[in-house]
């Protein structure tokens, strides 16, 4: 298995030469532990560790050898978002006028734009304001080439095949938003093992979303789509299914796997990357299927 790497940004992981290569684009944008140096956060570091999809990385990490490509951001997503517009800015946060244009959006209001403001509701991150040059050098060091990157991958992979399917891979909190009143309200709704996410069936063919549930469901998983996670701007921007363009968002339930207060591992985790490596198969082989190249 061969790897590329920018160092702090990202590392590619191909398929080993003895792997004939699939028309498969993994990528896990927000399992990145490398905080840089210029960060300067003021948040508690346990708490700014909850932002991470940790280990998500590690659950794809043998894609390459089923003839998937693999695309790992390094930074953290505390610190810039690969999974937000480069335009959805939180102008709260800077202490000048921001002189580009801004993408307004929910999660910005919330202080979970490009750049996060806050980590979780209540907790900011930093003691300060941030000047624009700090987050025009994010976006020129980190944001950028993290999606050029995985565009030249999906092009490649388009080139060569006619067709490409991109998984972009996340980990979602065990309970949801609380809702209703009474102690299960306190501690909110359990989610589903898996969401999937195609933005409505906008970002991949549906034919594609099914296999995927109808995989994971075969394993013993629950599996919700589209609710509570349609996907964002990672299969917003590669996901074209008329162009056989397919970018379908998965989000995996942390309680499987880790201990979400601390960041840690469970006994689950290996049972479970062992499913996730069945899926992987799939999917490349319902990519082989569907380009003819076995």
């Amino acid at each position: 298995m061969s790897c590329y790497m920018i160092p702090e940004v990202l590392a590619r992981h191909d398929p080993p030469p003895e792997c004939p290569a699939a028309p498969v684009v993994f990528d896990s944008p927000h399992s990145g532990t490398v905080y840089p140096a210029d960060f300067a956060f003021a948040a508690p570091f346990d708490i700014l560790r909850r932002a991470e999809d940790a280990f998500v990385d590690e659950l794809f990490a043998d894609a390459p050898r089923r003839g998937a490509s693999l695309l790992t951001a390094l930074f953290p997503r505390s610190y810039i978002d690969p999974n937000r517009h480069e335009a959805e800015i939180d102008l709260n946060l800077f202490d000048e006028p921001w002189p580009y244009p801004v993408l307004p959006s929910e999660r910005c209001e919330r202080g979970l734009g490009l750049v996060r403001r806050l980590i979780r509701a209540r907790t900011p991150v930093y003691d300060r304001r941030l000047t624009v040059a700090e987050v025009e050098a994010r976006i020129a060091r980190f944001h950028r080439p993290y999606h050029a990157e995985l565009q030249a991958m999906l092009d490649r992979a388009h080139e060569s095949f006619g067709a490409v399917w991109h998984v972009n891979c996340h980990s979602m909190r065990a309970l949801g938003k609380r809702t209703g009143r009474g102690k299960a309200a306190l501690k909110g709704k359990a989610r589903d093992d898996f969401v999937l996410g195609d933005r409505d069936g906008t970002t991949c063919s549906a034919r594609f979303t099914e296999m995927v549930r109808e995989t994971l469901m075969e394993l013993g998983y629950s599996v919700a789509v589209n609710h509570p996670f349609k996907g964002a701007e990672l299969v917003t921007r590669h996901g074209d299914p008329a162009a056989s363009r397919h970018s379908l968002q998965i989000e995996v339930n942390r309680r499987l796997y880790m201990d979400e207060a601390r960041v840690e591992k469970t006994a689950g985790f290996d049972a479970l990357k062992a499913d996730i490596d069945r899926l992987v198969a799939a999917i490349v082989d319902y990519a082989r299927d569907e380009t003819g190249c076995r």
